[in-house]
């Protein structure tokens, strides 16, 4: 067999492979998830973590600029030399998805947290009417206390730097609960990105190529903490975006700082309210009466700042997105961010908030 399809083939290899590990997230759990990739994950962030700026984010501009370089430079002779343009293509592609599947998304194969917590699935409206109203008291009471009057939203007096140190505290009281919650080797920073990301809609990722937790420092601060928390969780092997969101919000409000615990149960309570409003208007209505006008404050702080950059590149975006979760195990696409209300109704039915 000649070099140039070796690579291609092994792309199908890979392929196949994948679709055969699914069958098997057991074995995923044990020998990757708790085996091969904790070793691969501890080596970058101890490389990477230490450096102040993000290098995947470098990796990603220089890769994007000589696409484009190369783009350029064979756009005439390509109709001559399509066939070896193809294999080439494909031979890349090969080395990138090996790459990205050996040093993370494997995980995407994992046993699920529903299974790996003892945590139900299913709830019920009265299960989901209960929850939602003890979180509103909740999320009025550390409002208060952090504001002292219900009608004045929180405005967040960290950094992002000390945001990223302070989400430690959070996961260590986390993980002494459950211990496969357990962070180590911090390598958490603000990505070179930000605008693009807020342009696409988002307010972090994880590079799985240098494992570097990338948060988007222009979004509104309260939002901070949950949503490195997630892209925290991310870099501990939590592949499944409802994980990640759930994981977050624990994090966040098992952390000592009312900030912290504000971010969490805001964050929460957001995609209950959410989730009401697309099951039942009139009990939506009900609801948002009786959340603090300073929580309201803080939510519309959040539209505002999202609205200013909703152009065609987000939904173009979040449509790929959606394709690229549903065709890696998250059969619900981008709809999969809100599935963790089913993990945190369930695993509250019998705890208090």
């Amino acid at each position: 067999m000649q070099r140039k399809y070796i690579l291609p083939l092994f792309l199908l290899i890979q392929i196949l492979f994948l679709k055969t590990i699914a069958f098997f997230p057991e074995f995923v759990e044990r020998f990757y998830s708790n085996g091969l990739y904790v070793l691969v994950s501890k080596i970058s962030r101890v490389t990477l973590g230490k450096i102040p700026f993000s290098v995947g984010d470098i990796i990603y501009g220089i890769v994007i600029l000589y696409i484009l370089k190369s783009i350029w430079n064979t756009r005439k002779k390509w109709k001559l030399e399509w066939k070896n343009k193809v294999l080439k293509i494909l031979s890349v592609l090969s080395v990138v998805y090996f790459l990205f599947h050996f040093l993370w998304a494997m995980n995407y194969y994992r046993q699920p947290l529903f299974e790996k917590m003892n945590i139900e699935r299913d709830y019920t409206d009265a299960d989901l009417l209960t929850f939602t109203k003890k979180l509103i008291a909740k999320t009025n009471e550390i409002q208060t206390q952090i504001t002292k009057n219900d009608s004045l939203k929180v405005v967040f007096p960290y950094s992002n730097e000390q945001v990223f140190e302070m989400n430690l505290n959070g996961y260590k009281t986390l993980s002494d609960q459950y211990p496969f919650f357990t962070y180590t080797n911090p390598s958490i920073k603000k990505s070179l990105f930000s605008l693009p990301l807020t342009y696409m809609g988002f307010g972090g990722y994880l590079n799985p190529f240098t494992n570097e937790a990338q948060v988007n420092y222009l979004m509104p601060m309260y939002n901070s903490p949950t949503t490195s928390c997630h892209e925290m969780a991310h870099q501990m092997g939590f592949a499944s975006e409802s994980e990640c969101n759930f994981i977050g919000f624990m994090a966040s409000v098992k952390n000592d700082n009312l900030c912290f615990k504000y971010s969490g149960y805001s964050f929460a309570l957001r995609y209950c309210l959410g989730n009401w409003y697309v099951r039942n208007e009139k009990i939506y209505d009900q609801l948002l009466k009786t959340v603090h006008p300073g929580i309201l404050k803080n939510y519309q702080e959040s539209e505002d700042f999202w609205r200013q950059y909703d152009t065609f590149i987000d939904k173009g975006f979040h449509i790929f997105y959606d394709n690229f979760l549903k065709m890696n195990q998250q059969k619900d696409g981008m709809e999969s961010y809100s599935k963790f209300v089913n993990l945190i109704v369930n695993y509250y039915k019998d705890k208090e908030l």
